[in-house]
């Protein structure tokens, strides 16, 4: 059920009662349920245009209210602000339907569209770390959101793959072959990415070699493919268990990395160059965005083919963009991408609207979002200021939180402390991000986001846990009753429930999961306590 806009619809009939058809009704969830539990704003704007009295007004439109079926009370307060209360028979009603819905009482989309994700992304020539923990769970929950809503999500990985670092990394891969250590050096992606820059740095018949091997790639030759292929499997293996780890609905299906688009690369400049939107720049070619002029008027240059005929990012992202919109037929794409890449995404976005790739019937948006950041205020690293690897920061969210489930329980066998732990640390985790909002910066503090106390994931989970456990000892009830709302808490319960849909159209539109995020997760506990607390 939309709850809001079922009480917007009531509303705006009082409005054209009150002879203010066509103003803003602007009315909102109320944030103090003494109050009432919704309020109209909009009143005071309609009033001072039709120079009236903004008290009368209001209560004319509260008059016309009183009508309602929905509506029990309707209140002026203020210098014109309208106090709503539902009646709660209507919310039962709708508590009734969900309650006997698959579906929770959400309705799917009338409209529903192809949705492409781009998310995750780690560049598979090094582990995964921190900075790839936004994307991944940000990315996720909302292709969770868009899915339930009726949506057709394809999720995106679009893997770093491609480009001259795997030739160096091919030729250290044959070197470790011919001295037999290429799997233990591969056991350590990280290091082994490092080893292989060193070399490449300080060996010059090393990097000549590295240099050969980026030109047999990118013509096809089929046993640096192979090899470039190994490493890449074990780069996406790694991936994937991080993936699992998290509880992410990637897979190695939803993988389109840069070199997907190889082929596609050149001629998405020659469309360009054919169409007039890119020149030749020093060698370069290059497309002149006036829409994004510096401090001297000058206007950006995007470039998308180095001198010497090299492909940036750039590139790929067009040709990317292209093959979304007329190969997979998308109605919206969503970026999950740090938002430092604000710039890069808008002349992006500019670009491919001025090719004809991005008609104006799609969306295409970039969902930045802010930087992990240590106790310091600065980017989270570890203690030595390297970067944090993803496994690492796992691992230690686990140790973390199966030493608090111990300290509590000194009884628990150590599987079962280990298990839970696993739960509460990786639940800390994921809730800290998507609590926070999404385009700022945020500290990654363990003391807070595993306390028991506050808005956290480990009070969520033992506030879970408490009621499962009186759930159980309650027993069976009459799953047919009749739903009757009588105490004010029932009443509060049942209206944050209804607002569940309008809370996900939220999300879906804004593509903001954060502590909305709360009622989505918590959605089967509020009904549990729900149907319990009123069927007793």
């Amino acid at each position: 059920m939309k709850l809001h806009s079922f009480v917007a619809a009531e509303v705006e009939s009082a409005f054209a009662a009150a002879g203010l058809a066509g103003n803003p009704i602007v009315l909102q969830a109320a944030k103090n349920a003494d109050f009432g539990d919704y309020q109209i704003n909009g009143v005071m704007g309609a009033a001072k245009k039709a120079k009236q009295n903004p008290r009368a007004l209001a209560q004319t439109v509260a008059d016309f209210l009183a009508n309602s079926k929905i509506i029990v009370s309707a209140e002026v307060a203020g210098p014109g602000f309208v106090n709503l209360r539902i009646q709660p028979s209507f919310l039962a009603h709708g508590i009734q339907a969900a309650l006997h819905d698959s579906h929770l009482g959400v309705t799917q989309s009338a409209q529903p569209q192809t949705v492409v994700i781009d998310y995750s992304s780690p560049n598979l020539a090094k582990e995964m770390h921190v900075g790839h923990l936004r994307s991944s769970i940000i990315g996720d929950s909302l292709n969770r959101v868009l899915t339930f809503l009726g949506h057709r999500v394809i999720a995106q990985n679009h893997v770093g793959d491609w480009g001259t670092q795997f030739g160096m990394l091919v030729a250290y891969l044959v070197a470790q072959q011919q001295a037999g250590r290429a799997d233990l050096e591969l056991a350590d992606l990280e290091q082994f990415y490092r080893n292989a820059k060193i070399r490449f740095d300080e060996d010059d018949a090393f990097a000549d070699t590295a240099r050969a091997y980026v030109v047999k790639l990118q013509s096809g030759d089929e046993q640096v493919l192979a090899l470039w292929k190994q490493f890449v499997a074990a780069s996406l293996k790694h991936a994937q268990s991080v993936y699992q780890r998290l509880g992410l609905k990637l897979t190695e299906a939803d993988v389109m990395g840069e070199s997907a688009y190889n082929a596609m690369l050149q001629p998405t400049v020659d469309e360009l160059i054919n169409k007039g939107l890119v020149v030749d720049s020093e060698g370069a070619k290059v497309a002149f965005l006036d829409e994004f002029k510096n401090q001297d008027g000058e206007p950006a240059a995007f470039i998308v083919q180095k001198k010497g005929g090299g492909f940036l990012y750039a590139s790929t992202d067009l040709a990317c963009l292209r093959y979304r919109v007329q190969v997979l037929q998308a109605n919206r794409l969503l970026y999950v991408v740090d938002a430092r890449q604000s710039l890069h995404f808008a002349e992006l976005f500019t670009l491919a609207r001025k090719a004809g790739w991005l008609p104006e019937n799609v969306r295409a948006e970039h969902v930045p979002f802010g930087t992990m950041m240590g106790k310091d205020g600065k980017p989270f690293k570890t203690r030595s200021g390297d970067t944090v690897k993803l496994v690492d920061l796992l691992d230690e969210a686990d140790e973390r939180a199966t030493a608090l489930v111990r300290s509590k329980n000194p009884d628990l066998a150590l599987d079962e402390a280990q298990h839970i732990g696993h739960v509460v640390g990786l639940g800390a985790v994921k809730y800290a991000d998507l609590s926070k909002n999404r385009s700022s910066d945020y500290v990654f503090d363990w003391d807070s986001m595993l306390s028991f106390e506050g808005n956290t994931a480990p009070y969520l989970q033992y506030a879970y846990t408490r009621v499962s456990s009186v759930l159980r000892k309650a027993g069976c009830f009459d799953e047919q009753a009749s739903v009757v709302l009588t105490e004010a808490a029932e009443k509060q319960l049942a209206l944050a429930l209804l607002q569940f849909e309008d809370v996900l159209d939220n999300v879906a539109q804004s593509a903001t999961p954060i502590s909305w995020q709360l009622i989505y997760i918590n959605w089967p506990l509020y009904l549990a306590v729900f149907m319990k607390v009123v069927r007793f």
